[in-house]
């Protein structure tokens, strides 16, 4: 079986002191490619902790987080940057949307991140404009975030998600805490 993502043994501690709080220890699971899974637990028991170190957002204290044969505990800023970028599609519990920019140019955004930053080609306009359709936005490309109902905001998500990661990897919904600015990309302009 191929596994898009595989926690072995996955401890998380936090030094806050006098105190350390652990929280991870020792999490240990598979993903295998394609999977949709749900991450469940009481409050304080590191769901969110989990999904950070998942989202390669923060790195483990010890053990080992293999996704896509890669062993992201060990990477540096720039390559989880990368990661993040190929591989993990985050679907934010919140919209997320830069107000001044059209639903297109919104859906844009993770092509600005991309590694050697290529400028977006009329193929990746093409792509996001299925995208949107495919999420009911094409007749709404045009449109800002306040002109757009909130289910539509909420639909807006998944294309954004889908315009550069890999379809193979597997799938959840938490709220990025950060992202890396792109370097030296001029943004596309828009119409006011």
């Amino acid at each position: 079986m191929k596994y898009a993502a595989q926690v072995i043994n996955l401890q998380k501690h936090y030094d806050l002191g006098a105190i350390v709080v652990k929280a991870l220890r020792g999490v240990t699971l598979e993903i295998p490619e394609g999977d949709f899974i749900a991450i469940m637990g009481s409050s304080g028991s590191g769901k969110s902790t989990l999904l950070n170190l998942l989202g390669a957002l923060d790195r483990p204290t010890s053990g080992q987080y293999i996704l896509s044969g890669t062993d992201v505990a060990t990477l540096n800023d720039d390559q989880l940057s990368e990661i993040r970028n190929q591989l993990i599609g985050f679907i934010f519990q919140s919209f997320n949307l830069i107000q001044q920019y059209t639903v297109m140019e919104n859906i844009e955004v993770p092509l600005l991140y991309r590694p050697g930053g290529p400028p977006i080609s009329t193929q990746d306009r093409n792509r996001c404009i299925d995208l949107a359709q495919r999420v009911g936005l094409g007749d709404r490309l045009d449109h800002r975030p306040f002109q757009l109902s909130g289910g539509q905001q909420r639909a807006w998500r998944s294309p954004a998600r889908w315009s550069t990661t890999r379809r193979s990897s597997w799938r959840t919904n938490r709220r990025a805490t950060s992202i890396r600015k792109p370097a030296k990309r001029s943004w596309p302009s828009s119409s006011t």
